[in-house]
């Protein structure tokens, strides 16, 4: 009945039946886990917030609201990440010839670090970012597919579910967050690891490559009458850009990921080294996913930054057109640089130059973005508040990442640097100061569109400034290591000249351990003055775009009449004419999906057919299946009827909320971090032209 699940597999035990500071590491982080769950469990009863949670959240098809549950997701997982980080820090400070952690569980940090960042923080960032702006900025009520959306997000909490429970159940695997073969493979590790390694992935990658899918539908067929192409938003060009390699960039991953499982569960040859199988064809699927990768998490973040300097320099964006250029250029030339991944694999020397000039050509179209956010704030009126400061850290650090980038373009230069600490240091350098920082600015940005008061300023610039500190203390090192010889993945290294960097980087992730405390904190000081940091009147920051044309939150249908687009930056193209908040002539009726149990359906089945294949749990993993596909048979026929909302209801909101800024005296950009600051932003006329 469990397959080969047994007590013994439990970590939580792990530390009674073999004492010793690895084994207390790996229960003590199966006990937090589990304590954490058991934590809110009891939480919610005792508030009795089941029913709250259940009505409000979880099987509402409202975009904003997924988005939200996307980015907490992100932050959830983000705990267990920097943790990990903590700890493999913790370990390579005293990894001179040995250290306190096995070489397995080292294997296992890594790759579950690298796994949770890339797949179950960076992912769900970004695609609650496009959940939540896409039909705002674009004049929408909704995704295209909202019942889709849902299940998109189900089954990313099912790749999240299968790899937290392999914190406490068993173990994952020790191949990488890349999971090579033949580290992945049965003979080499017949346990569980792989396994969930695989369904997690090939899941929650379904689930990325469903929102693609719904995300361009959207851009494509549900914009707001007269809001071209080229009007839309820089964020939306990046998020359609996203949408298209998530379509198309998934499925390698998906394809190489159930070949896998069939190398692992039904004896098949594919990457294994006999009757035909070639390891290098799944580093080859991999890639063409894996790069791509790259830029589905940078582009979206990249449309943050083009928001935030055009908003906070009170400019409009300098050579919008482009930056549209650039991002489409990235998306297709994307495809196009796998393979400087393996360099030293054994491909010809003219593959490797091609492959060399390709990886360089793609710093162009970055470069071209770096020098128009360079000269949108050229002689702008900038405000340094929190996400300007995560703008600055982000010009330093990524231009080095970049620069690093170009170094490893070279294939000579490669061979000599490949595998060790500097590819560490390159990757963090691109992706934490370009993605997670730029995250972090639009949660500021956004946050009080989302909830209606803003972020406590000063724990948010303290927080910033950690961050960068952080990184630079916990990466920059790795590069001069990685230069002196320090392999990557290795458990222990001979040379004690390493000592001193390792101490540095440690001493950074504790800052960077700090910098996630202190979000925590920001967030707990912000609700506990939410009534003084209230902006309901919906735009703080002197918005350009149309999700500032709306109350803080925005109502669940969005805009009352879907607006007129006359321009590009539509809603200061309204102030610059004098026209923002006007009553509409007439209002109608609005149609919305209703709320939804699917996805959390497809959440329970798929979470019981992974964890059912995983342990061979084969009647678990078979009935998972079955209710799934017969879910899936009977559910289209249901009458779902739309949620209709009274245009009477619609004029009253809306008018009492026009009525409201009425009363106002708009807010001057220097007080914008001031409890006088409402949500009714005072416009500067000059720049809005």
């Amino acid at each position: 009945m469990t397959g080969r699940l047994h007590w013994g597999d439990l970590k939580l035990l792990e530390v009674f039946e073999d004492p010793s500071i690895n084994s207390f590491v790996a229960s003590a982080a199966s006990w937090i886990a589990v304590l954490a769950a058991l934590a809110i469990v009891i939480l919610l009863t005792v508030k009795r917030r089941w029913g709250w949670l259940w009505s409000e959240w979880l099987v509402s098809v409202d975009h904003k609201k997924i988005g939200i549950m996307y980015i907490l997701t992100g932050f959830v997982m983000m705990a267990r990440g920097v943790a990990e980080g903590v700890v493999m820090r913790t370990h390579q400070a005293t990894a001179y010839q040995g250290g306190f952690l096995s070489n397995e569980h080292w294997a296992e940090l890594f790759s579950t670090h690298g796994t949770v960042m890339i797949f179950f923080v960076a992912m769900p960032f970004i695609t609650g970012f496009m959940n939540y702006l896409i039909p705002l900025q674009i004049g929408a009520r909704d995704m295209a597919f909202p019942v889709l959306n849902q299940i998109s997000l189900g089954l990313t909490a099912t790749g999240g579910a299968l790899v937290m429970i392999s914190l406490v159940v068993g173990a994952f695997e020790t191949g990488g967050w890349t999971a090579y073969p033949p580290f992945t493979g049965a003979d080499f590790d017949p346990g569980p690891g792989p396994d969930y390694w695989v369904w997690a992935i090939v899941l929650s990658g379904i689930g990325s490559m469903l929102s693609g899918l719904n995300f361009a539908v959207t851009i494509y067929k549900l914009r707001a009458p007269g809001m071209t192409f080229m009007r839309m938003p820089v964020f939306c060009w990046t998020a359609l850009c996203t949408s298209i390699l998530l379509v198309f960039a998934l499925p390698p991953l998906t394809v190489a990921g159930l070949m896998q499982a069939l190398d692992r569960l039904a004896g098949f040859h594919f990457f294994t080294n006999d009757l035909g199988g070639n390891m290098m064809n799944y580093a080859n699927l991999f890639w063409m996913f894996g790069h791509p990768e790259v830029y589905i998490l940078i582009l979206p973040a990249y449309g943050i930054y083009s928001e935030l300097t055009a908003t906070f320099a009170a400019k409009k964006l300098y050579g919008y057109t482009s930056l549209v250029l650039a991002t489409m250029s990235i998306a297709v030339v994307s495809f196009c640089v796998w393979l400087h991944h393996f360099y030293t694999m054994g491909q010809s020397p003219t593959i490797n130059a091609a492959f060399g000039i390709a990886t360089g050509i793609i710093a162009i179209p970055t470069g071209v973005k770096v020098y128009v956010w360079m000269a949108t704030l050229w002689r702008g009126r900038i405000r340094f508040t929190v996400p300007m400061i995560y703008m600055a850290g982000f010009f330093m650090l990524f231009v080095i990442g970049g620069f690093s980038g170009i170094i490893l373009a070279n294939p000579a230069i490669n061979w000599q640097v490949h595998n060790t600490q500097f590819i560490v240091a390159h990757f963090h350098n691109v992706l934490l100061p370009g993605l997670i920082f730029g995250i972090f600015a639009g949660v500021h940005i956004w946050f009080p569109k989302a909830f209606g008061f803003r972020l406590h300023e000063r724990a948010g610039a303290i927080t910033a400034f950690l961050w960068i500190a952080g990184f630079s203390l916990t990466f920059l090192p790795l590069y001069v290591v990685g230069l002196l010889g320090y392999p990557r993945r290795s458990a222990a290294f001979e040379d004690p000249a390493f000592i001193p960097y390792m101490i540095v980087t440690l001493c950074g992730a504790f800052v960077l351990l700090s910098a996630f405390i202190g979000l925590i904190v920001t967030l707990w000081l912000s609700v506990r003055h939410r009534d003084e940091l209230a902006v309901p009147l919906g735009d703080p920051w002197d918005g350009r775009t149309l999700e500032w044309a709306t109350p803080s939150p925005p109502p669940h249908y969005n805009f009352a009449v879907i607006p007129e687009i006359t321009g590009r930056d539509a809603f200061a193209t309204e102030k610059a004419e004098g026209r923002p908040y006007v009553t509409p002539t007439e209002y109608r009726d609005i149609h919305m999906p209703r709320d939804s149990v699917a996805g959390v359906f497809v959440f329970l089945c798929t979470t019981a057919i992974g964890f059912g294949l995983t342990w061979w749990i084969w009647w678990l993993a078979i009935l998972g299946a079955l209710v799934l596909l017969g879910w899936m048979f009977i559910y289209p026929f249901f009458d779902r009827t739309d949620e209709v909302i009274p245009a009477e209801t619609v004029r009253l909101a809306n008018e009492a909320w026009i009525a409201a800024i009425s009363l106002r005296e708009g807010v001057d950009r220097d007080d914008e971090t001031t409890p006088r600051n409402r949500g009714f932003a005072a416009t500067d006329m000059e720049q809005a032209t």
